[in-house]
């Protein structure tokens, strides 16, 4: 392509024309955001529904964590783990201290986070507990989504995800979610742990039976496996606890985080444990160039802070049951069921009248962005800074819809 042409083609038709095709956004080109608003190049406001799958929770570009990252970079930003930093210590001591974990690996991205917790399992298996060399097993749930990399999608149960992929790394056990007695007929003595997310979000918003985790940590703990809960999604307040498991009272051997912890401006992840899990390593195991760098670090402790200090958390709690109220007082025949927790919320659509991705392209042209899980369920998990007012925005916006798709 003449690159005299090229320069005269929208960013959009840039995008189209030069990124692989794995992604199908919504056609709308945005340029701005600022707390739970977006704008589009023409300037019109959207009222964003999806927070970047959570990684936006505290609100797009928040005043605290602009300054932190702006404080930052005008020292340091990048030199390694080859040399002691003074801004990861505090952060590793507040996500640890918060999440009663006692030590973290940071990384980048929860893909990265999922795959620390893997190696680190699978040592333990061999150095704790005892598994015969290259014997280990790791049981997930059907239906799971933990990230992209080759293991991960190999662990997948999801046929999109795998096709072409091939061959996958040996070693896990698939058990369908929810399902209590189901861990505990899979686990034999190689098993190392139980891999799990507390809402299935990837998979459509699905909530396990009160009390499932609760069940799944027994079980763990009499047959010596570790439990670890992926909270990449659900974590830091997204569900109106900081994690997730704690709506079954549950601590986990380890937790997976990512996302929110970045504060919408940052990839930042990390896995933590407890000591005697992440003992297993030793120097030159595992690394990171830009894990834990001095921005991703000063920008994770204050996303922390935030949470914490404008009780973010709480705020999650008490509009999450307003809006659940308010989306089920939306009696139409094109809404199968809603269910979530906090602001972490899906709404499946009936496919008889139309797709999940039908309903937030028609949301998008009246100023509300959400995107669909698997074309069956609409995503809605707004900014924790939302307010009452912009949640009953969008339950207008997103009645009107469902009226017009169900009068076709």
């Amino acid at each position: 392509m003449n690159p005299k042409m090229a320069s005269k083609m929208s960013p959009m038709d840039l995008e189209r024309r030069y990124s692989a095709h794995n992604y199908e956004p919504l056609p709308v080109m945005l340029v701005r955001g600022e707390g739970v608003y977006v704008w589009d190049d023409k300037g019109k406001r959207y009222l964003d529904m999806m927070s970047a799958y959570s990684a936006v929770s505290h609100g797009h570009l928040h005043p605290r964590l602009v300054a932190a990252l702006t404080r930052q970079l005008g020292r340091v930003a990048v030199t390694s783990r080859a040399f002691y930093s003074d801004t990861l210590g505090p952060f590793l001591e507040r996500a640890c201290t918060l999440t009663g974990q006692d030590l973290a690996i940071p990384m980048n991205t929860g893909a990265e986070a999922v795959e620390t917790a893997l190696k680190t399992v699978r040592k333990w298996a061999y150095k704790v507990k005892g598994v015969a060399a290259d014997q280990a097993e790791i049981i997930v749930c059907n239906g799971n989504f933990h990230g992209r990399t080759i293991a991960i999608v190999g662990m997948s149960t999801e046929p999109q995800y795998r096709d072409g992929f091939g061959p996958f790394p040996a070693g896990f056990k698939y058990v369908p979610y929810g399902d209590a007695a189901a861990l505990r007929a899979a686990i034999t003595p190689n098993t190392a742990a139980f891999l799990v997310e507390p809402i299935q979000g990837e998979g459509g918003i699905v909530v396990p039976p009160p009390g499932y985790l609760a069940e799944c940590a027994r079980i763990c703990r009499e047959h010596n496996v570790l439990l670890i809960c992926d909270e990449v999604q659900t974590g830091l307040g997204r569900t109106g606890r900081l994690l997730a498991c704690e709506h079954d009272g549950v601590k986990p051997d380890g937790v997976i985080l990512g996302k929110a912890i970045g504060g919408g401006l940052l990839p930042v992840s990390m896995f933590l444990a407890r000591k005697e899990v992440m003992g297993v390593f030793n120097p030159g195991d595992h690394g990171s160039t830009f894990g834990g760098n001095f921005l991703a670090a000063a920008v994770g402790l204050e996303a922390l802070n935030v949470l914490v200090e404008e009780d973010l958390i709480g705020r999650a709690a008490t509009l999450g049951e307003y809006f659940m109220e308010r989306l089920r007082t939306l009696h139409s025949p094109l809404i199968k069921a809603v269910r979530g927790k906090g602001l972490l919320i899906g709404v499946e659509i009936d496919p008889v009248y139309c797709t999940a991705r039908d309903v937030c392209e028609e949301m998008m042209s009246r100023g509300v962005l959400s995107k669909d899980t698997h074309g069956t369920v609409v995503r809605l998990a707004p900014p924790l800074v939302v307010t009452k007012e912009q949640i009953d925005e969008a339950v207008a916006v997103i009645q009107r819809v469902v009226d017009s798709k169900s009068l076709r």
